[in-house]
């Protein structure tokens, strides 16, 4: 271990060195607080504190291949290896929502925030007011019931305010997740929960010159390393490898003749949709995040009111089908004079009951009293021994109350998740909805973003049909928990009265509604047909006069489509929720079209087949201190300077060894040169002779921290590693051409320009221990956490204490 002399004339100071139980592949810091996500080699992800207090470790059961933190510090996005990416609270590792955005492994993530608002210029900052808490209450939460599930819909497993915090864009920055996969695709999403676009880099078409001809070219076979939007979310910086060959046409000859180049290359994309665009895509987003939350909120209720009557009815019919089978089977109703016997089903029997008394009350005008003189036949000599014995003892007075506590139990259930969530999810979803078709008028602002009227529109017409349908199902629902209860209560009068007990205190019954229960409702279920989504199309039945008076309604600005109401509930939420995919792709697919390839740079060339590679690379912003006086709204592009930097694998060229190229200025474009901007620069830097590079990271103030570790190491047992500092703005850049030529290398410009780099011109650390990747850097908090071979963690300060540096000196 290093002494505490020894400390106080280092560069960086060295926190603390701690051992770890697995060894680290992938290591974030929280850009707001003291905060270290990390990735064991089995994929568990650890969250510690900076004085290595572990608050939380998740296992999410796959591989991780990527991390990357919000903007805020209040969620961390994770990439895993079947295409997924999935966000989780920095508070207690929940998972707040999982898009499946990708079908292979994610490999990079980068979330950016509008730089103009963390700049606070209040002048030119647009706010957005969301109206909904204005005229509604707050929004209900997936409805939770113990003992039941809702389904996996990538929504987290409880009611947390994170992410609420998540999906109320309208207080958060605007900003923008990017992901990368390996075959080449970037995914795009909007406060890292709407999906605003896809771009497939073998289908971007690169302006390059050969031969003194303009050409376009693409990339094939590509694979994504990095990705890196701007601060400005102007520019999409693109770290790939691919066969880089002339257009789809002549690609294939281009090829045979060997002219294609396989390597590394760096595409820079044009995203200024998101900046010109911004204000309108934020609103859009705010809206659509909500109604997809609040659609889970449908689906989630509709799921549990299902499950839940689905057992209710179950259990009623677990009692009452085997009287009835014993009905079948034993109950010989025997006359007073036993000279008939007739046999019947429950439904019968009761129905036949019922039927005398109300026959009897219609025509002989007998009432209440004429009522207890049939019903005192079930008691009597009509009932067989094996009917009285399941009425009396089997099923009993107990038996009923319990049946009648589930089935009436849950349909008070249903009427509260109706009540709390189902109708104010519903309603809510229809003002958000009215607010967006609002929006889809204003063509000259929206309509570029691919919000389309008509889409709009139909998807509003299924939010008024399903609002429609929910005040109908709890018409229905209360109607049908009415008839069960005075069934119910029925059905305990009459077995008092077969035990010869006093029946007064009961709860009173309506006789007609018995008739009605056992009529419609003893062997069907209405309510679970409207619940339960199935295949086959049910047609709910709905008389002439009320479907005329519908199509009537028509011409007064009613619902264009008339059979909605003969649709179950399942099917109209379904139906619904397919329009708003149709309306919410149109802004997707707008999008995506309108994010092309600028520019590229082929960097260094590849083995045809390579097994992985593993080059250190790192892309960072930086504010370009010459333009710091320009107004954001002369330029997209703002104040800021790109740094691109990665390790020259050795093999790429015979000339070029042990060397790290940095690469700046190549998201500035031809007019932002003209107006001052950097133009496209590079150089290499060789390191220093016997040492190579394990990892780097592009730091605050166009700063490059390296790794490197001694090449005369035998093993990882034993040997030395340093961590270094260059200051990039004091190196002599070298511009190099912006055009791609299909026949040489950018890098090559530079063979003759190289910096060598020595130990005792830069600032030092040496490293008691043969390190590995990864070099995780915190720009923010100055610090660095160094990773050894022997699972240690080193965590060293950056930021040096000038006092302490001069009385040392």
């Amino acid at each position: 271990m290093e002494t505490d002399d020894a400390q106080r004339v280092l560069p960086f100071q060295l926190q603390f060195d701690k051992p770890l139980a697995s060894q680290i592949k992938l290591a974030e810091w929280n850009p707001e607080k003291d905060l270290l996500a990390m990735v064991t080699e089995d994929s568990k992800l650890l969250l510690h504190r900076f004085n290595w207090q572990r608050l939380w470790t998740i296992s999410p059961g796959r591989s991780i291949t990527s991390l990357c933190w919000q903007p805020d510090g209040k969620a961390i996005a994770v990439g895993l290896e079947d295409g997924a990416v999935s966000l989780h609270d920095v508070e207690n590792g929940k998972l707040l929502r999982s898009l499946k955005s990708h079908a292979v492994a994610v490999v990079c993530l980068n979330w950016e925030e509008d730089a103009q608002q963390i700049k606070g210029d209040s002048g030119s900052m647009t706010t957005y007011e969301d109206r909904t808490s204005r005229f509604l209450p707050p929004a209900p939460r997936v409805p939770r019931i113990q003992g039941l599930v809702s389904g996996d819909a990538g929504f987290m497993d409880d009611s947390e305010d994170s992410f609420q915090e998540l999906s109320s864009s309208s207080q958060q920055r605007f900003n923008i997740l990017c992901s990368g996969d390996r075959d080449g695709i970037i995914c795009l999403s909007i406060f890292g929960i709407f999906p605003i676009g896809k771009i497939n880099i073998h289908t971007c078409h690169v302006p390059s010159s050969h031969i003194d001809q303009q050409v376009k070219c693409q990339l094939l076979n590509a694979s994504i390393y990095k990705v890196a939007l701007s601060k400005d979310l102007c520019r999409l910086i693109v770290m790939c490898s691919g066969e880089l060959v002339k257009n789809e046409e002549e690609s294939e000859n281009w090829q045979m003749a060997g002219h294609g180049m396989h390597g590394s290359h760096c595409l820079v994309l044009d995203t200024s949709i998101f900046w010109n665009r911004k204000n309108e895509l934020h609103q859009v987003a705010q809206q659509a995040s909500n109604i997809e939350e609040l659609t889970e909120v449908i689906r989630a209720s509709l799921s549990i009111m299902s499950k839940q009557w689905s057992d209710a009815m179950n259990t009623f019919h677990e009692k009452f089908d085997s009287l009835s089978n014993l009905i079948i089977d034993h109950g010989n109703l025997t006359n007073q004079d036993n000279s008939t016997d007739t046999f019947l089903t429950l439904f019968q029997f009761f129905f036949f009951i019922l039927f005398c008394e109300l026959i009897s009350s219609f025509y002989v005008g007998l009432d209440s009293s004429s009522q207890e003189e049939f019903l005192s036949l079930l008691g009597g000599s009509r009932t067989s021994p094996p009917v009285h014995q399941f009425l009396v003892n089997s099923l009993g007075e107990v038996g009923v109350k319990r049946v009648s506590k589930v089935v009436c139990g849950a349909g008070k259930e249903l009427q509260l998740i109706f009540l709390n969530h189902l109708q104010p999810a519903a309603e809510i979803i229809g003002f958000r909805m009215g607010e967006l078709r609002g929006l889809s008028r204003w063509r000259a602002r929206y309509q570029s973003i691919g919000l389309d009227e008509t889409l709009i529109s139909n998807a509003a017409e299924k939010v008024g049909m399903i609002i429609v349908q929910v005040e109908w199902f709890m018409t229905l629902l209360s109607s049908v928990v009415l008839q069960f209860s005075n069934f119910f209560n029925w059905l305990l009068k009459c077995i008092r009265l077969l035990m010869s007990e006093p029946s007064d205190q009961l709860l009173p019954y309506n006789s007609e509604l018995v008739v009605i229960f056992l009529k419609f409702l003893y062997d069907q279920d209405p309510v679970r047909q409207l619940l339960e989504s199935s295949d086959a199309d049910h047609i709910i039945e709905i008389d002439v006069e009320t479907m005329q008076r519908v199509k009537e309604l028509v011409q007064f600005g009613g619902f264009s489509d008339c059979g909605y109401l003969q649709r179950t509930l399942a099917k109209q939420f379904h139906q619904m929720e397919s329009s708003f995919k149709e309306a919410f792709l149109m802004p997707f697919t707008s999008i995506s079209k309108k994010i092309v390839c600028m520019d590229l740079l082929p960097l260094f060339p590849l083995p045809a087949s390579p097994v992985s590679l593993a080059v250190p690379m790192s892309v960072s912003y930086y504010e370009d201190a010459s333009q710091a006086a320009v107004s954001y709204q002369q330029s997209c592009q703002g104040r800021f300077v790109d740094y691109v930097s990665f390790q020259v694998p050795d093999d790429s060229f015979s000339n070029i060894s042990n060397c790290v190229a940095i690469i700046r200025g190549f998201t500035h474009d031809s007019i932002a040169i003209k107006n001052g901007y950097t133009s496209l620069e590079a150089l290499l830097l060789c390191l220093p002779d016997g040492y190579h590079c394990v990892d780097l990271s592009l730091y605050k103030e166009s700063q490059i921290v390296l790794l490197l570790n001694e090449t005369t190491t035998t093993s990882e047992s034993s040997g030395d590693a340093c961590m270094m500092i260059v200051q990039a703005t004091d190196l002599p850049f070298v511009s190099i051409s912006r055009s791609t030529c299909m026949d040489s290398w950018k890098l090559h410009e530079l063979k003759e320009c190289i910096i060598h780099l020595q130990l005792e011109n830069e600032k030092v650390r040496s490293i008691p221990h043969f390190v590995v990747a990864p070099l995780a850097v915190s720009s923010s908090r100055g610090v660095a956490c160094i990773f050894a071979a022997r699972k240690r963690a080193l965590v060293y300060i950056l930021e040096e204490d000038e006092d302490e540096v001069s009385e040392a000196e």
